[in-house]
């Protein structure tokens, strides 16, 4: 699979609106009992009769801006939508490396929070989107069979971490032989320049630049890469090639059988782009074991960011999707 051969997406044709309304709301840490503050957006009012759509980003540890053109959602469908920064990355609260171990970066501490979340902005029936690492977690926060939920979207989520790290290397051999080199050295002078290719290949694909939204979660992650690294791994991580942090072994393939349409009631949307580094074997098990309505969309010429690289398909598919049935 050589993406340089296709077309580029279009990219997004159209500004996103400003936040209707930004805050924060207090979490108390489980696991130590300190209260950390949670910053959030939202778009439109959750007054309203509409549900709201929650969005998770990824990573760990890359914060919303990135996912700013899915509150288009909004502006066309006029339904809220929340976007919110984890604990540990952008406008949240952040910790030093040195002030908690690495097991305290966990998939339960970001479920309570998410729960938190909720519970704090009074929303008591929602929709959830997660992307990559934000689909994981609504993942795991789906199989807990929450109440509330009525509809979930997964953009380019993997169900099992070993599969998406296999996927990783052989999306890796197929680059040039020295590209590959570079990749697997992190102390030589190409190293980055290797993994901004393989990132143009399989994570965004828009020319000539990645979008403004992308660059500024990637400079908050190059300033602070704690959770990141705590829960994916090093440097190398970043490759796709290799997890070694808390993330390792993450799977929710065996529980899938428990989403059912009693669980999430309308629904569920898989999307994934054909050039995605979550490739279709990573999105396999979701559709074919759990017992919920699913829709399966592959963005054809995408990779990992639809909502960047085909902003207005991505936003009609998700959009009817919300208000429609599977």
């Amino acid at each position: 699979m050589d993406p340089n051969a296709y077309p580029p997406p279009p990219g997004q044709t159209r500004p996103h609106a400003p936040p209707t309304r930004t805050g924060t709301v207090r979490f108390r840490i489980p696991s130590v009992n300190e209260i950390a503050e949670t910053s959030y957006s939202i778009w439109g009012n959750l007054s309203s009769k509409k549900v709201p759509l929650i969005c998770i980003h990824g990573g760990p540890g890359i914060p919303h801006d990135y996912l700013l053109p899915v509150s288009l959602i909004s502006t066309d469908y006029t339904i809220p939508v929340v976007m919110y920064d984890q604990v540990g990355c952008g406008r949240s609260t952040r910790f030093h490396p040195q002030q908690y171990p690495p097991n305290f970066f966990t998939v339960d501490l970001f479920l309570a929070e998410l729960d938190n979340l909720i519970r704090s902005l009074g929303i008591t029936v929602y929709d959830l989107l997660g992307h990559s690492w934000g689909g994981m977690l609504a993942s795991s926060y789906a199989i807990t069979q929450p109440t509330g939920l009525r509809k979930l979207i997964l953009c380019s989520t993997p169900s099992d971490m070993r599969t998406f790290v296999q996927v990783g290397a052989e999306l890796r051999s197929c680059l040039p032989q020295d590209i590959q080199a570079s990749l697997s050295n992190p102390l030589s002078p190409e190293h980055t320049a290797a993994t901004m290719e393989l990132h143009r290949r399989h994570l965004c694909r828009v020319e000539p630049c990645f979008p403004v939204d992308l660059m500024t979660s990637l400079q908050s992650l190059a300033e602070d890469d704690t959770v990141h690294n705590a829960m994916n791994g090093g440097s190398s991580a970043s490759t796709s090639v290799d997890i070694t942090g808390s993330l390792k072994n993450w799977s929710v393939v065996s529980e899938l059988g428990s989403v059912t349409e009693k669980t999430v009631p309308g629904g569920v949307l898989l999307i994934n782009g054909y050039f995605d580094s979550t490739q279709d074997a990573c999105v396999l098990p979701w559709f074919s074991r759990t017992k919920a309505r699913v829709k399966w969309v592959q963005f054809a010429l995408s990779s990992s960011m639809p909502h960047l690289e085909e902003t207005n398909k991505f936003v009609k598919v998700v959009g009817r999707f919300l208000t429609t049935h599977c």
